[in-house]
């Protein structure tokens, strides 16, 4: 499975990138059936890699008598939790942009408004923001950290 990984998300729920249709409405019905087959693809690719954090951890838990041996495993254990934390909170995310598109509210941008567009979403599907309010938060965040 590690292989999975190194497949984008279009790749991982077997679709290819939406043809866009002429003069074709934004956010159709059809367009939002595939960001929630990428979506629901992408969550359940996280759910099972979870599972299998926990079957590994349950099933390499050792009393090792050597401390070095015991640290290590430790650390192991410790950046696998670190890692499914982050999961976890992306499964949320996944989920609330899930209910975006129950809403019919998924496409557009939470700061401005406008589309955010097929390809930047086909590209990180959980985006909320268009690329100029994203580029402007990120150098407001930058001159906030500085000051």
């Amino acid at each position: 499975m590690p292989e999975q990984k190194k497949l984008g998300l279009l790749a991982q729920a077997g679709v290819e990138p939406y043809q866009e249709k002429p003069n074709e409405e934004y956010m159709n019905d059809a367009q939002l059936a595939h960001f929630k087959l990428i979506l629901e693809a992408w969550r359940n690719d996280l759910r099972q890699e979870v599972d299998r954090t926990k079957t590994h951890m349950q099933d390499e838990a050792a009393n090792f008598p050597d401390p070095v041996d015991r640290a290590a495993q430790e650390e192991e254990f410790s950046l696998e939790l670190r890692t499914r934390d982050r999961e976890r909170k992306l499964i949320k995310k996944i989920e609330k942009t899930l209910q975006l598109i129950e809403n019919d509210d998924f496409g557009y941008c939470d700061s401005c408004g406008i589309e955010i567009g097929i390809r930047r979403l086909e590209a990180r599907p959980t985006a909320d923001q268009c690329v100029d309010c994203k580029t402007l938060s990120e150098i407001k965040e930058k001159q906030a950290g500085r000051g």
